[in-house]
């Protein structure tokens, strides 16, 4: 029989649930776990913790949950760990588990990969006159700079193994690397495989955020059993780079084409320039297929080669914020909320003036439970609720101006809106504002490192002979419109003819719409364009210089995908709202209303 490398996936980010390791284990035959644990805005909180404490800087939910507490399993089943845990301090993270390893009687060859950290290099970076790669903004100032990272792609990691490291922890890397590195070293794959290595990335991505492969997240929740004992995912990998998605047996959640599919599209722009260190993925033509129960084989992913420049990550801040949560209750507590909201705004304002500060930079509020996240997409009938949380945000250059937020938020609970109830327990917060500056450097200003207890080598990446361009691609021809004698037609919310999964992509954000058959699909097409899906979005562009939405197609899983861009305020910690990160945009776009043939829904 053929090779089958098993990868488990038992992390999606920093405070995802500790029982997914033992899960995985318990559930034997695994060849790798990985573990992904970092987002931009954990780099820059990993950034400083690191100034305030030189040993600290990564993820110590892996060092004192996922590794203290199963180290002798690892050992036992041979299992190795892929990690990125090591943030910003990947050193300190191993001595931390040589640390846990040796009080436990055990011993493990553990490499670290190097090479990522560029913030000793922050003053020649900045001195380039180098431009933000979606923006165009200017360099921010190197003392307010947290961390600078270059995204390594999967070599590396391939290196390290190959090298004899049981476990291997790094820094900054694409997320999918952590499981694109095993395969290549598993499979022997060189780096000219672009098809092998998309599909590798592929299956890295779709594991990356564990559960939401299982049916985390999923359209259609209620088909999802036991949350509660939710099945991580486990892929079983082939030398062609076909994988099938699992999990393991008697555990909860889904493994289905559509589960599958909502996860291929997260976080993607355009599914044919899905760019990464090792290979330019084209997901266009990528199928999903139930081969048993909780079974989906998955192939068809494209690759052509990587760009030759590594994608540099670089968080800084730029200010603080103030966010605080008031509620109200009663009749008209909608209204009330609103007012008294403004009011406070309204007077720290003032207080701000009459001491010669600044205003605020930026304000924002939202009345939780009256739909103000759908901007004018919100019933009606929901302002009419009687109970809401107004959330306030506010952001001003100096930290200390935000006192007299925290002074004043509370004031209102005798002075203003009747069924004001205060927030015991949850006191408003005053954070820095971080913020996010991509560039793009050549590959070979950042060699990759492997240190293998003790011993550095580096590791060798050929440049591409052809690097990628957009020419390269092989766009999908143009869709057949739908049948003009379909009969009678009616409207319906999206969510009947389709299934959607949205996230986070800078000052950005993604919808992926799935048709739940393939004769739905021409119709999705005709009733979602660009610019209806622009206009149904509005309010997510407040702000913007050059909003746009670009609709992309993706035949082999009869899908769309709507990337929108300049969205999201800024994104993750530099934004004011409520769904920075995106999570819910697909579940509002599921409402907007789609005409197809009433036969559908006979």
């Amino acid at each position: 029989m053929s090779k089958v490398v098993k990868i488990g996936g038992a992390g999606g980010f920093l405070g995802d649930s500790s029982v997914a390791a033992p899960q995985l284990l318990r559930a034997g035959g695994l060849d790798y776990i990985i573990l992904d644990y970092l987002a931009e805005a954990t780099m820059a909180a990993l950034g400083r913790m690191k100034s305030s404490n030189p040993n600290e800087g990564y993820a110590r939910d892996f060092t004192e949950w996922v590794w203290k507490d199963n180290l002798r399993e690892l050992k036992a089943q041979g299992v190795r760990i892929v990690t990125n845990a090591g943030g910003v301090n990947p050193h300190a993270c191993r001595a931390r588990m040589v640390e846990l390893a040796r009080a436990a009687g055990l011993d493990f060859k553990i490499a670290v990969v190097e090479g990522d950290d560029l913030l000793p290099r922050i003053g020649e970076l900045a001195a380039r006159g180098l431009s933000e790669m979606f923006t165009g903004a200017p360099f921010p100032d190197p003392s307010k700079v947290f961390t600078a990272n270059a995204y390594l792609g999967g070599r590396p990691i391939a290196e390290a193994l190959a090298r004899g490291a049981d476990m291997v922890i790094t820094g900054r890397v694409v997320d999918s690397a952590l499981t694109l590195g095993p395969l290549m070293h598993e499979f022997g794959w060189k780096d000219t495989d672009h098809d092998k290595l998309s599909q590798g990335s592929l299956a890295g991505h779709v594991i990356e955020c564990g559960a939401q492969a299982t049916g985390g997240l999923f359209t259609d929740w209620e088909d999802v059993p036991d949350w509660a004992h939710i099945g991580y995912p486990i892929i079983e990998c082939h030398e062609n780079g076909d994988f099938v998605v699992a999990k393991p047996a008697g555990t909860g959640g889904l493994v289905s084409t559509a589960a599958v599919a909502e996860q291929i599209l997260y976080e993607v722009g355009d599914p044919q320039a899905y760019a990464l260190p090792d290979v330019v993925c084209d997901f266009a033509q990528v199928k999903v297929e139930q081969v048993g129960p909780d079974r989906v084989k998955v192939t068809g992913a494209k690759g052509y080669p990587p760009s030759g420049r590594y994608k540099v990550c670089v968080t800084f801040g730029d200010g603080a914020r103030f966010l605080g949560a008031m509620p109200v209750v009663g009749r008209d507590a909608a209204r009330k909320a609103q007012r008294q909201a403004e009011a406070v705004l309204e007077r720290v304002g003032e207080m701000l003036r009459d001491r010669n500060l600044p205003p605020f930079r930026d304000t924002r509020i939202e009345l939780l439970g009256a739909e103000s996240s759908y901007g004018a997409q919100a019933r009606p009938e929901a302002f009419a609720t009687r109970e809401v949380v107004a959330r306030i945000g506010a952001e001003h250059e100096d930290p200390a101006a935000l006192n007299l937020m925290m002074r004043e938020f509370a004031s209102p609970t005798t002075s203003m809106s009747v069924g004001s109830t205060g927030w015991f327990g949850g006191q408003p917060t005053i954070s820095s504002v971080s913020r996010v500056y991509s560039i793009l450097i050549p590959r070979e200003e950042v060699p990759a490192v492997v240190d293998l207890n003790g011993q550095r080598e580096p590791v060798r990446i050929e440049p591409p002979t052809d690097p990628f361009n957009a020419g390269m691609i092989v766009r999908p021809a143009e869709a057949e419109p739908p049948s003009e004698d379909a009969g009678p037609l009616v409207e319906r919310p999206l969510v009947e003819l389709a299934w959607a999964r949205s996230g986070d992509k800078g000052d950005a954000f993604n919808v992926g719409v799935i048709a739940r058959k393939p004769e739905y699909l021409p119709w999705i097409r005709a009733g979602l364009s660009e610019a209806r899906v622009k206009a149904f979005f509005a309010h997510e562009f407040e702000g913007a210089d050059r909003p746009e939405v670009i609709r992309y197609e993706l035949p082999g899983m009869h899908a769309l995908n709507f990337h929108c861009i300049q969205s999201l305020g800024g994104g993750q910690f530099a934004s004011l709202r409520l769904d920075a990160l995106a999570k819910g945009k697909a579940q509002q776009l599921l409402d907007i209303t789609i005409k197809a043939p009433a036969a559908f829904f006979a």
